[in-house]
């Protein structure tokens, strides 16, 4: 008996309306909720109802013009092989492998097939990121970069590329913390893909979002992204940029100062774009290399713009006075920082004692691995 495993929720109300399935080898499938039945009371003593599917087997280039809004539901169901139709019974959940019986009733049936019409997206896209975004079903972002060797040839330097990277998946990372209020600092939830290397014209990366869609259509990028649009939204009016980040002190404001640092250096500038499958346009901003530097100047001059205030509690563990260096064992792991020449003092702290520490937090710099460097700087402490 054939077997399918849910891939992704492609419409989702009050329960998996539509989604979409893969095989052992691959095949690709579609999913429709066809109501609900109750099980054979001769193998399921508590009969409870459970959700009917009909499943239908697809091409990956039909199911990508479904995904995309250009082809509706029930299109797609009637036009699939018919040799590849079948029932499918979800008593335990679509999270467990689906057991496939062949249709032996008419595609017609009543109440199989939807009405004509649906489609996952009423809109047709009328530019590339937001194509792309419906055709993955994921948030896409959409990097444009213009350095020198790009000039005469669809190139880029391999540190360019890889630091470029980095330091926008930083200030992502950091708008993500801001809208979480500092809830999932060590999430992954803000992590990027790269799907399309090298796109042709000019030198063009496509990320997408590493983790799949919500049940509302949304991702947890999607909410910070609106932070990073504000970082970018006055890119020709160094003061006007200059307010919106100082609203954002710390670790978002020192990773975008970073990548303006980084521009400049490069002598390019850089065009992002971002869509999701649900957006109606894409989200496009841009600072060219020659606006990086005037905000280089502007963002450098503020006292303090690339600290961030942070709390830790854990036990004391070490204090050298020569150096200034400390200890604190925290639930997070081991944090070490040093003290300030007129910082607190740490002599009446007992070792194994549990305090919490006050500190600035700067970071001082991340490598290809997107591992930070970050100085602590004690400002007081009190018992935990």
């Amino acid at each position: 008996m054939k077997r399918i495993s849910h891939y992704r929720t492609l419409f989702y109300y009050d329960g998996h309306q539509v989604f979409e399935a893969r095989d052992a080898i691959g095949g690709h499938y579609i999913a429709v909720l066809a109501g609900s039945e109750l099980p054979d009371a001769d193998k399921e003593p508590v009969r409870e109802p459970v959700d009917r599917y009909l499943v239908t087997g697809v091409t990956p280039e039909r199911l990508r013009q479904f995904r995309s809004g250009d082809l509706d539901l029930r299109s797609l169901l009637v036009e699939s092989d018919r040799d590849e139709r079948y029932l499918a019974s979800a008593g335990v959940g679509i999270d467990q492998a689906l057991h496939l019986e062949k249709l032996n009733t008419s595609l017609m049936t009543p109440g199989l097939l939807p009405d004509p019409g649906f489609l996952l997206h009423n809109r047709p896209a009328h530019d590339r990121v937001l194509q792309e975004a419906r055709e993955r079903n994921n948030l896409v972002i959409e990097l444009i970069a213009e350095p020198p060797e790009a000039a005469s040839q669809h190139r880029i330097g391999a540190n360019t590329l890889a630091g470029m990277l980095n330091l926008m998946q930083n200030v992502v990372k950091y708008a993500y913390v801001a809208v979480t209020s500092g809830r999932h600092r060590s999430s992954t939830d803000h992590l990027l893909d790269v799907v399309v290397p090298a796109a042709a014209g000019s030198f063009r990366v496509v990320l997408a979002s590493s983790n799949d869609l919500d049940l509302f259509g949304g991702t947890d990028i999607g909410r910070a992204l609106p932070r990073v649009d504000m970082l970018f939204e006055h890119t020709a009016d160094p003061q006007a940029t200059l307010a919106v980040v100082r609203e954002h002190r710390g670790h978002l404001a020192g990773a975008y100062l970073k990548l303006l640092r980084f521009l400049v250096d490069r002598n390019t500038g850089l065009t992002y774009a971002w869509a999701e499958p649900k957006s109606e346009n894409t989200i496009s901003h841009a600072v060219s290399h020659a606006q990086a530097e005037h905000l280089t100047v502007a963002l450098s001059s503020v006292d303090r713009l690339t600290i961030e205030n942070v709390v830790l509690e854990g036990t004391f563990e070490r204090f050298h006075r020569g150096t200034g260096l400390w200890g604190l064992r925290t639930e997070e792991g081991h944090r070490s920082g040093r003290i300030p020449r007129h910082g607190p003092r740490l002599d009446g702290l007992e070792v194994g004692g549990r305090y919490r520490f006050h500190c600035d937090e700067e970071i001082q710099g991340v490598d290809v691995t997107g591992r930070e460097t970050r100085r602590l700087v004690l400002k007081k402490h009190e018992p935990a």
